[in-house]
């Protein structure tokens, strides 16, 4: 019943556990996952960890309770004290971190306003949408699989071929022996046991200057394709349901983003047609449609919006077409004689600044020299003042206070920000720049949900809020509902926030995932 305070660890997850038995948890009033997540998003957020830091208790384990490996037993076959014994010093822990917690927010305003305005109705969403899943054509599927296998057969003949002789692309010995010692290449790094390396990254490299790397870099694109979702989703549908049901982690990615897994929709490629085509798998029930809704180029808006740049603000304000105006301005021509080689440069320039890159970074991206790419930044930060502030002063401030902040308050935590480590310490000066912006994409995707959610449950819709991948949300919508649903979604996520910029929001309708985005 809804009058009885619930505190708990976890909430969502309890709330499938129940359900599966047909009880329905109302009552939610604290989360202890969620409160020490918007306190301390880099730090553990399992109840053991909570109890040991913030009550000094080392709670019962559920390895003692249950054993651990091959001997290990179910929780249903645990002697009934024993399991009582730990159930209830779990309950009496989650309610003692709560105590702790709770005063902790109470007295950080905008920290008290995330957890409850954003993560508590948040989580109620998610649980929605992991409860209701999306439907999945396994029959697409396994065509694809097949298609997938063939062509790596195919390629695995042309990779023999360029070696000269057979060999197995997926041990990295023989494939060090062929590329580093048969073919003579240079070896870029070694890894721990002085052998040159082939991970990715190496095989990336040199694939820009040889065939035989480029052939192995698309054999394991298509194996990983294959094995992670043509093979692996139709075995994750739901017999009972015949969808799948992901599971959204609301407190892992220190940013504030969602992640998923099982699957995981957020890993999908975009940019490839066989990424496209897996999209293509998840498709909408008969008299419905699945309807994509996403923030447009939400980062640099939100760069605009930080740094108050008055020439990034006007660019958006006017609605150009941001990495022509960036182009413009870098190259010194006017807007419609920017060529498309220019325009690429500055949209790698204006997606590589959010992310914090060096000359030697966009050297490498572009195939320039690196004082070529340098001289691009400095025309960069001489035409866009506001941005080298931000980008100065928020280094400063994540230095002095060990974090940084989005718009809306969220605290993104930086531990590494004063290493000694250089290397550990750069990177946390690119996380500091880049947190920001996608901490308050996160905030606003999120917002964006409740704002659409309270819609359709206020108008009565049987429309369902299904996927949140990256800035997008997907709905599944009954035919009847789409004019209604693509006429509300820009209003209702555009409104979420009142920035210095438009957030405009692109609508896509289909039959499947990709006809949608």
């Amino acid at each position: 019943s809804p009058e009885f305070r619930k505190a708990g660890q976890h909430l969502k997850y309890d709330r499938h556990v129940l359900a599966n038995h047909g009880l329905h948890l109302h009552g939610i009033a604290e989360d202890t996952l969620l409160q020490s997540y918007v306190l301390e998003s880099d730090k553990p957020h399992d109840l053991e960890s909570l109890g040991e830091r913030h009550v000094g208790i080392t709670g019962i384990s559920y390895d003692e309770v249950t054993g651990k490996g091959a001997s290990r037993i179910p929780f249903s076959q645990v002697a009934v004290e024993r399991a009582a014994e730990y159930a209830a010093e779990d309950a009496d822990l989650t309610l003692r971190v709560c105590r702790e917690l709770a005063p902790r927010l109470a007295a950080e305003p905008r920290l008290e306003a995330i957890y409850r305005e954003i993560e508590l109705p948040v989580a109620e969403i998610l649980f929605r949408m992991e409860r209701h899943g999306v439907l999945v054509d396994a029959a697409a599927l396994a065509r694809q699989s097949e298609e997938l296998g063939r062509r790596m057969l195919a390629l695995e003949g042309e990779a023999h071929e360029l070696a000269g002789q057979p060999f197995n692309l997926a041990s990295p010995k023989q494939l060090g022996e062929i590329l580093f010692e048969r073919q003579g290449l240079p070896v870029i790094k070694r890894t721990a046991t002085k052998a040159p390396s082939t991970d990715e990254e190496v095989l990336e490299q040199l694939a820009l200057d040889y065939p035989l790397p480029k052939k192995i870099l698309e054999h394991r694109g298509l194996a990983k394709l294959k094995g992670t979702y043509t093979d692996k989703l139709p075995r994750m549908i739901n017999p009972r349901t015949g969808r799948v049901h992901t599971s959204y982690s609301q407190a892992v990615a220190v940013t504030g983003r969602l992640a998923s897994s099982d699957p995981n929709l957020q890993n999908i490629p975009i940019r490839t047609a066989e990424g496209r085509r897996i999209r293509s798998a998840f498709v909408a029930p008969p008299g419905h449609s699945l309807v994509s809704a996403d923030y447009s180029q939400i980062e640099l808006r939100i760069m605009a919006h930080l740094s108050g740049d008055e020439r990034l603000l006007s660019a958006f304000a006017g609605g150009e077409d941001v990495h022509r105006a960036t182009a413009a301005e870098i190259f010194g021509v006017a807007p419609p004689e920017v060529a498309p080689e220019q325009r690429r440069a500055a949209k790698v320039i204006n997606f590589g600044l959010i992310y914090g890159m060096s000359a030697f970074g966009l050297a490498r991206e572009l195939g320039l020299e690196r004082g070529a790419a340098q001289a691009y930044m400095d025309r960069y930060f001489a035409r866009y003042p506001g941005v080298a502030r931000y980008m100065e002063e928020t280094r400063a401030a994540a230095k002095e206070k060990g974090y940084v902040e989005t718009v809306f308050g969220r605290r993104l935590w930086l531990p590494e920000i004063r290493s000694a480590n250089p290397a550990r310490r750069q990177g946390a000066e690119r996380s500091a720049i880049n947190a920001p912006m996608q901490g308050t994409a996160a905030d606003l995707i999120k917002m964006a949900m409740i704002a659409v959610q309270g819609w359709l449950d206020g108008a009565g819709a049987a429309s369902r809020l299904i996927m949140q991948v990256h800035d997008e949300l997907v709905l599944e919508v009954p035919d009847g509902e789409l004019m209604s649903v693509r006429e509300q979604l820009p209003r209702l996520m555009a409104g979420v926030a009142d920035l210095r910029v438009p957030l405009p929001v692109e609508i896509g309708v289909g039959r499947n995932w990709d006809e949608a985005h």
